[in-house]
């Protein structure tokens, strides 16, 4: 049965999780990394489309809409004596010289960067980054400046987005052996509860494709942009029960006579 085959299945069939407790390792390995592939891919497309939006949207403001300024000493001055905040395309662009606006309002605004008095903030997905000036010796950052290196990492984007995307994607794939293996040392218990015979290496072949339809789930939740309270717990609980359903599967041992 081939991967695909087997995605379909996993998502309603705990008879067949039970059966691909026979099948090799390797293709057990290849179908965590399918699943991981999976669930990241609506965080990849965001990202994506985040940072190309971000890009233009923040040339665009800078170029046309904001003031001059310069960062000097490890402070920003510019020809302002109010914050100015600058919404376009779903990015948001803040100045702010007087040391009004701090880190965590500009969380508030999604996606967005700020020049604030004493630092720079990069906020995206409701998290937020942080530099200070004084981490750069001697920075002397004039508009033309900035905009020169935003031009710079536009050029880049062709690098940037594959390099971010992998290293999400081997991360998510991190994780994702590490539930595995927990849930198969979970798997332990259940067999002993379910009164059934099987080995570690089964149960973690079966954990792997029991993680098929929580993994579905959230992916299809993080691609309509919905948070789902508590996911933690849900996933747990889903992946533990279609793992006990699968063992349930499996014929009990025979008694002797």
């Amino acid at each position: 049965m081939n991967i695909f085959k087997q995605f379909i299945k996993s998502i309603y069939s705990p008879k067949d999780i039970a059966l691909f407790r026979f099948q090799g390792i390797g293709k057990t390995i290849l179908y965590v990394f399918f699943l991981s592939l999976i669930s990241v891919l609506p965080s990849i497309i965001f990202l994506s489309t985040a940072l190309s939006t971000g890009i233009n949207s923040a040339q665009s403001i800078i170029k046309n809409e904001l003031p001059s300024f310069s960062i000097k000493n490890e402070h920003l001055s510019a020809k302002t004596n109010v914050p100015i905040t600058i919404n376009k395309n779903d990015f948001t662009v803040i100045l702010d010289p007087t040391g009004t606006v701090k880190a965590i309002d500009v969380e508030d605004e999604g996606n967005a960067f700020a020049l604030l008095k004493d630092e720079f903030v990069f906020a995206t997905g409701g998290q937020s980054e942080t530099y200070q000036y004084s981490m750069v010796e001697g920075i002397n950052l004039t508009k033309a400046d900035l905009l020169k290196f935003i031009d710079s990492i536009s050029g880049l984007k062709g690098i940037i987005i594959p390099v971010l995307s992998i290293f999400i994607y081997l991360f998510s794939s991190a994780a994702s052996f590490i539930e595995v293996s927990v849930l198969a040392l979970i798997g332990l218990m259940l067999k002993n509860l379910a009164g059934r015979k099987l080995t570690y290496r089964h149960l973690w072949r079966m954990a792997a494709y029991s993680e098929t339809l929580p993994t579905i789930f959230f992916t299809i939740m993080a691609a309509i942009k919905t948070t789902v309270p508590n996911s933690f717990f849900i996933n747990w609980f889903v992946v533990i029960i279609v793992l006990f359903l699968a063992i349930n599967e499996i014929p009990r041992p025979k008694k002797a006579s």
